[in-house]
């Protein structure tokens, strides 16, 4: 199996840069759907509509209805049929933009996605993972490309809950770890090749970034500041992480976090949140070094990610709600089978129960 490394076809970083919309899309035709919430029209959508005007350009805005479901692709992929759409444009958060770019793959047009937020990795991705109306993950939809144009205005980011940053450095956090274990087994990446040299530099560099920059970027968000470190996390959140997940691989911390959908009490918090403590299970399952473990726990706790099953909402710790969330996650084809030994939901639902006491001691300590 060749090595492979695939990246978005443009990637662009910087305040302001909503407003220069057109400039990026008008290479890709005349009409565009743009996804978008009603909530996230408010917080942009002028901005949107003011980089068009007196543009030979016409834009279709249409409401997200809230999942990444069958159902509402194709709701939308009839849209952009009847309405003669060129171009899918979305703007929002994670489920958003993997729905566009789902819908633009399924209606064959190129695709512009535009994060308000920088909560997920899901941007730069030839991804969509699907769930079901009511939230449950069902499946990974791999694309045969990479999104056309990312563009992250920072002057937005900055602006949303600094919650969501921080939801984003867990999501990332998975990165090296998870490349590390796929290189290990020497298995597959999502880029449909081995992992590469830069694939994995690029994970080790998202690591470090967050390490050296999260504290101080979360600090500033909640000033409602846009300094340096916020510049690189919002960088290592998104193309870092991207790049380094999608050419790295995958592995132990996101099949939890889809194991933890099965549980209704955590469909409140992030996917960055769940795949953070699916870090912190993927580390116990691997059985690392005390110090390793107990520094990632600690950043955790200073950045404010949930470290136990009771901050992800599970208030009554069963055995059989632990064995449902590791039976999901051990499912034939998810990334745990990833990791370099056999997994079985029995040594999974140890971890995760492990996982919870060590963050239970570290919160305590």
């Amino acid at each position: 199996m060749a090595k492979i490394l695939i990246s978005p076809g443009k990637y662009v970083q910087g305040a302001g840069e909503m407003k220069k919309l057109y400039e990026y899309a008008k290479g890709y035709g005349k009409k565009a759907l743009v996804l978008i919430t009603a909530s996230g029209y408010k917080r942009v959508g002028e901005a949107v509509e003011s980089s068009f005007k007196g543009q030979d350009f016409e834009l279709v805005f249409d409401y997200f209805n809230g999942e990444c479901s069958k159902n509402e692709i194709n709701r939308l992929v009839e849209i952009v049929k009847a309405k003669g759409c060129q171009l899918v444009i979305g703007i929002g958060g994670g489920k958003i933009l993997d729905t566009a770019k789902a819908v633009a793959h399924l209606t064959a047009n190129p695709v512009l996605i535009c994060p308000t937020i920088a909560s997920t990795d899901a941007p730069c991705s030839a991804l969509s993972v699907i769930y079901t109306d009511d939230g449950v993950f069902e499946e990974y939809f791999f694309l045969p490309a990479n999104p056309n144009v990312v563009l992250m205005d920072t002057d937005i980011i900055t602006k949303s809950p600094a919650r969501l940053t921080v939801s984003g450095m867990g999501d990332a956090l998975a990165t090296y770890f998870e490349a590390r274990a796929v290189a290990a087994k020497d298995a597959g990446t999502c880029a449909g090749g081995k992992v590469t040299g830069a694939a994995m530099a690029l994970a080790k560099l998202c690591f470090d970034t967050l390490m050296e920059e999260g504290v101080k970027a979360k600090l500033a968000l909640e000033a409602g500041a846009c300094t340096e470190a916020v510049e690189k996390v919002i960088e290592a959140n998104t193309l870092l992480s991207g790049i380094g997940f999608e050419s790295g691989g995958l592995a132990g911390a996101h099949a939890i976090h889809n194991g933890l959908t099965v549980l209704p009490e955590c469909h409140h918090m992030y996917h960055g949140e769940k795949v953070a403590f699916g870090v912190l299970t993927q580390l116990v399952l691997e059985n690392v070094p005390a110090e390793e473990l107990e520094s990632i726990i600690t950043w955790c706790i200073e950045l404010g990610l949930p470290v136990t099953l009771a901050e992800l909402g599970v208030s009554e710790v069963t055995d059989e709600k632990l064995m449902a969330v590791a039976t999901a996650a051990c499912a034939p084809g998810d990334t745990l089978h990833n990791l370099p030994f056999e997994v079985t939901p029995e040594k999974v639902a140890a971890a995760i129960k492990a996982a919870d006491a060590y963050g239970r001691y570290f919160l305590a300590d």
